[in-house]
């Protein structure tokens, strides 16, 4: 009751903000006896998470509505519970891909503090710490019980189910052969196509393995099958060119994996690639120019004009922000010009026969369109180098996993590595790590296959050993 009149007398000033107050203190006390549920709630609201500036204009910053306040909220917690007892678990803290995330946060640091512009780098900074303190560190001792495993893959998958509802239901209403609607349709959860097709690509392996799976029960079967084609159907009418080739490239390392291939012919068979493709350039280029497909609604020509280097719009900005990025490290090659800062600083690097219809002279529609490119313009080579040493540490992992354990955690394994395969390999067209959407499940999936090395594959060892004697 009394709440109740505080609440009254502030609604009365225009003060909507103390509503929040049971909420925050259902957090509060959340926080200490059930951070798993926390963690948890925070994954299934993250495909339904809103960005603030949609609804409220005219603030200066921009955060996702409920996971951005909460993931903080976690990192204030984590901080405060590590001054009280400093207990975190020794295999996690000192696990190699935990290592070159310092590396990788510790560059970024130093990179923020060089920054052009500090502050939009330090903030970026906290956004990244804040996800990996709660979707890798403390996520990764979740782990530890394997069905929290399943938990995270599916709260996901159920929060992105509703999206693909809603999503669908708005572009029954333009035409399903309508590609240009396929790119608003998905606001205000995503905001526009291409992330959301990122996503759908990413949670279809591991789907398939529930699918795969043995499992007496042929009512649950049925179900994952079902959610399994509803993926299938969402990916085809997402329109999304690069998560489209994201998956194709997921299925050809499936191949490589299942066909048993030695590592030193797939490298050897990656370097012909190369030498084929350095020597054949100038042919290639060529014969992408006579490319004139447009993107549409027709499949086949939405497929064909993935390689329309000429008149496609998407295709050409994208390249134009791709040479922005490398003649912004071409100026700043060392420390780069500060993290998060590349849509503030790359319009004086457009030149005018690089724009297209789709470009701006303010440079305000986003980010470089490559992980890798926008790690080297912000963060200088060595940022870029951070990157790939992750990206190398946490497949060496799933590949380490995959060949030590011959029953369903290295099978499992598998399937979270070729997922996280889509998203780095759709990294070399967009970028979205600063996003909550991107962020939660890569950070989530990294830590499953560390918590798998760390928990569950020696226990497997071990059991294994144990019959043998």
């Amino acid at each position: 009751m009394l709440f109740i009149a505080i609440n009254l007398g502030f609604i009365a000033y225009d003060i909507y903000y103390v509503a929040f107050l049971p909420a925050f203190l259902l957090f509060f006390l959340a926080s200490f006896i059930a951070i798993d549920k926390i963690l948890l709630t925070i994954v299934f609201f993250t495909p339904l998470s809103v960005q603030l500036k949609d609804f409220l204009p005219g603030i200066s910053f921009n955060i996702s509505i409920p996971t951005e306040p909460l993931l903080f909220g976690i990192l204030l917690l984590f901080v405060f519970k590590l001054m009280l007892d400093g207990r975190i678990d020794k295999r996690i803290v000192l696990h190699p891909v935990t290592i070159s995330i310092y590396f990788y946060v510790l560059w970024m640091l130093i990179t923020s503090l060089t920054s052009t512009m500090p502050i939009v780098s330090l903030k970026y900074l906290l956004s990244k710490v804040w996800f990996i303190v709660s979707m890798y560190i403390l996520a990764a001792h979740l782990f530890k019980d394997k069905k929290n495993i399943e938990r995270f893959i599916w709260l996901y998958v159920i929060g992105l189910i509703i999206v693909i509802a809603y999503t669908n239901y708005r572009l029954s209403g333009y035409g399903f052969d309508n590609q240009r609607a396929s790119n608003w349709v998905v606001w205000p959860f995503f905001s526009d196509h291409t992330s959301y097709g990122a996503m759908l690509v990413m949670f279809l392996f591991p789907l398939y393995y529930f699918f795969i799976r043995k499992s007496p029960d042929l009512f649950i079967k049925a179900i994952i099958g079902l959610v399994f084609l509803i993926f299938i159907f969402a990916i085809i009418f997402s329109y999304t060119r690069a998560a489209w080739l994201s998956l194709f490239a997921g299925i050809g390392l499936w191949i490589v994996v299942k066909l048993k291939l030695r590592f030193r012919t797939v490298f050897l068979g990656g370097i012909i690639i190369i030498l084929i493709a350095f020597f054949s350039y100038s042919s290639f280029i060529r014969d992408l120019e006579k490319n004139k497909s447009e993107s549409s609604g027709k499949l086949s020509e939405h497929i064909e004009s993935m390689a329309n280097i000429t008149t496609d719009a998407s295709n050409l900005e994208r390249l134009n922000r791709w040479k922005c990025a490398l003649r912004m490290f071409n100026e700043k090659p060392i420390f780069g010009w500060g993290p998060g800062t590349y849509m503030f600083q790359y319009a004086p690097f457009q030149f005018s026969y690089d724009k297209t219809i789709i470009s701006t002279d303010f440079g305000d529609l986003g980010n470089a369109h490559s992980e890798y490119l926008g790690s080297l313009a912000e963060s200088g080579l060595l940022g870029l180098l951070s990157v790939l040493l992750l990206v190398s540490v946490v497949f060496y992992t799933g590949y380490r996993i995959y060949h030590s354990d011959k029953g369903e955690i290295g099978v499992f394994s598998l399937y979270i590595s070729l997922g996280l395969s889509t998203y780095f390999i759709h990294g070399f067209l967009n970028n979205f790590l600063d996003s909550d959407k991107a962020s939660v499940p890569v950070w989530g999936f990294i830590a499953i296959l560390v918590a798998m090395d760390v928990y569950h594959l020696n226990k497997t060892q071990q059991n294994d050993s144990s019959v043998e004697k």
